[in-house]
């Protein structure tokens, strides 16, 4: 059992902050927490990528709980896309944690900061470019098993892969993002399991309290400026963040 008295609340500091920020973006985009925290937790404060992607499945238990139950609420699920994505990515998502947690963090984590720096520089793409060309949907279930994979084994990613490419190819957007934001809890359950099975809950628990103290204090916030910043804008500063940090990252780890 976690011991509250005992928890260093400057120590924590950091996290909540990392936590903050990225709900924060989320918020507002319905997608980038996992690679936002990751990033900052890899390649600013060196957490080893299996327990980083660890802590952030962990926290977005919660966070994508409350979101797929508000979204379930709203009627925003399209239940035949729902059962397309969640199967594939629960299997993509388990195999890319037990991936993830089989091999060395040095090895592993060039390998993370490049994926980062690939999603990064899709985002900022994706934002000069916005709005989409849309186009019918016709991958879905490949889709959902790559996102799975790479969200667990990058530490996120469900969002700007599979949220993303669905838009592309011209799904509805309110029904992509509730059906694949309430997919996401699934995929987070079966991926933080594969996680404390092989990491334990030890490594897990006092820095994902601040990642979920941080999350939840933004949550309102973000969706405030959902309504007040435009997506364009945010794909592209998000872009250039996660791009700069985590080439900075990989600098570092090549060196």
């Amino acid at each position: 059992m976690l011991d509250f008295a005992a928890i260093d609340v400057s120590a924590l500091l950091p996290f909540i902050l990392i936590g903050f920020a990225a709900q924060l973006v989320d918020g507002a985009l319905g997608m980038a927490f996992g690679v936002i925290c990751n990033t900052l937790l890899v390649a600013v404060l060196g957490v080893p990528p299996a327990v980083a992607s660890a802590r952030i499945h962990v926290v977005e238990v919660f966070t994508t709980g409350v979101s797929g139950i508000s979204h379930l609420l709203h009627r925003n699920i399209e239940w035949s896309l729902f059962w397309k994505l969640l199967i594939p990515g629960v299997i993509g998502g388990v195999l890319g944690a037990y991936v993830l947690t089989s091999l060395h963090a040095d090895i592993v984590k060039p390998f993370v900061l490049a994926y980062l720096v690939a999603i990064g520089i899709w985002l900022l793409v994706r934002g000069l470019l916005y709005p989409p060309k849309i186009q019918k949907p016709t991958v879905i279930a490949p889709l959902g098993l790559v996102g799975g994979f790479l969200d667990a084994a990058g530490g996120g990613g469900w969002g700007p892969v599979v949220t993303s490419n669905l838009l592309v190819q011209g799904a509805e957007p309110r029904k992509v993002v509730g059906t694949v934001n309430s997919v996401e809890f699934f995929l987070t359950l079966a991926v933080s399991a594969t996680f404390i099975w092989n990491l334990g809950i030890a490594d897990i628990a006092g820095a994902t309290l601040g990642l979920l103290i941080g999350g939840v204090l933004a949550a309102p916030l973000g969706a405030f400026m959902a309504k007040r910043f435009s997506v364009k804008l945010m794909l592209t500063l998000v872009g250039v963040v996660l791009t700069a940090t985590s080439a900075f990252g990989l600098y570092r780890a090549l060196m």
